[in-house]
């Protein structure tokens, strides 16, 4: 662009200097449009400037983890003047990396009309990711002016976190929610309130499990099978704080999250309905969500996603169990990445539950072995990032 001023320039002054030495009127008429074309290139362009608009547009504000998702920016030209090249300068990064990546996206923009413009992304991390468009910019025919418009717009795309497989053993106790009627579709248990099924007598069935009345039409006795309730008070809580180096904040949380959405899908399989509890950054509460099927699952992730800030700012989760200090749980499970002595004490010691588990992400082999594995009612289990299905094996929920 500077090598076309420098041209131009030595052009005009070529023109000055053939108009003075030589008094004809082509030189005369030649200088004055030599004057003119800058002026007209500036004055074109600036008031295509005035009449651009640029915005994001987005299919969907929720993506998935690994896959190409679109982005397009619109843009919106409303003078009769049309730009042979612009140049869109996009940049973006997830919310928990201070990295930012850049490109520079070439397009023409047509006069009194409206386009689209596409491009792709991808992250290999759940979270936030922000794309920001630092300025589009517009050049004259000749490229002699620069304008910038569309400066700082943005948007921001929830990316999901993946569900693994893992291993472990649900057990079914006697808290149950006496109110709910939902029971296992399943496994037979033994509450009276429902038949699951009728079979015929083996040997060692409780006679009063025997239908009589049934019995007596079949000749041969007939067996009721009681069903199983699965609406145990069960609770998984997300502790949200990541308090490592920056530059493995965004794997920690990455695993962090990806581990309590895979225990919370193990739950769904085995048809343990739960609570699930984190905190929010936006609303700067504890939110609670039942989670019967992988639908609510889905829902509640896609909340949890969008309501983070970049700091991770959490309260402790003892504000919460001293403002709910009635429950009474059959299993109690606490995600987190950042294990507290004092956090670890209350749990074990204030926390009502059959089953305490404790998952706590680690960094690394050699952190996991330094956990504490002092608390009598807590067992801990760690899980090294990335290794998720590896790390929860056996786990009792």
């Amino acid at each position: 662009m500077l090598l076309v001023k420098i041209f131009f320039a030595v052009i005009i002054i070529i023109c000055a200097v053939f108009y003075i030495m030589y008094l004809w009127d082509f030189a005369l008429v030649l200088l004055i449009a030599m004057l003119m074309i800058p002026v007209v290139m500036f004055v074109t362009t600036y008031i295509t400037k005035k009449n651009i608009s640029a915005e994001f547009a987005l299919k969907n504000d929720t993506v998935a983890k690994n896959e190409n998702f679109p982005i397009q920016i619109r843009i919106v030209n409303r003078s009769v003047f049309p730009i042979g090249k612009a140049e869109a300068h996009i940049e973006y990064c997830n919310i928990f990396n201070s990295e930012a990546s850049s490109f520079v996206l070439l397009m023409p923009i047509q006069a009194r009309n409206e386009q689209s413009v596409s491009f792709q992304l991808s992250s290999k991390f759940c979270g936030i990711v922000t794309v920001r468009c630092k300025g589009i910019s517009i050049y004259d025919p000749l490229r002699l002016f620069r304008f910038t418009v569309g400066k700082n717009i943005h948007t921001e795309i929830a990316v999901m976190p993946e569900g693994h497989e893992i291993s472990g053993q649900v057990c079914f106790t006697d808290r149950v929610n006496e109110e709910s009627s939902v029971f296992s579709e399943h496994k037979p248990g033994d509450d009276p309130s429902e038949v699951f099924d009728l079979r015929g007598y083996n040997p060692g069935d409780k006679l009063n499990r025997i239908h009589w009345k049934l019995s007596s039409k079949k000749d041969e006795f007939i067996v009721k099978d009681y069903s199983l309730p699965v609406d145990i008070p069960c609770t998984l809580f997300l502790n949200l704080k990541c308090s490592v180096r920056p530059e493995l904040t965004l794997p920690v949380f990455d695993t962090l999250v990806e581990t309590f959405v895979s225990v919370s899908r193990f739950m769904i399989d085995n048809e343990r309905i739960h609570t699930i509890i984190y905190y929010d950054g936006k609303s700067e509460s504890f939110i609670e969500k039942s989670i019967s099927d992988h639908d609510s699952l889905a829902e509640t992730v896609r909340e949890l996603i969008l309501s983070l800030n970049a700091n991770l700012l959490c309260e402790p989760p003892e504000n919460y169990f001293i403002e709910n200090n009635n429950l009474s749980l059959s299993s109690f499970i606490f995600v987190t990445s950042a294990p507290d002595n004092s956090v670890m004490e209350f749990i074990d010691e204030n926390i009502d539950a059959d089953i305490k588990n404790a998952i706590v992400v680690v960094t690394s082999p050699h952190e996991a072995e330094e956990l504490p594995s002092c608390y009598s009612g807590v067992s801990v289990t760690p899980v090294v990032i990335g290794r998720i299905t590896s790390s929860i094996k056996d786990i009792e929920v």
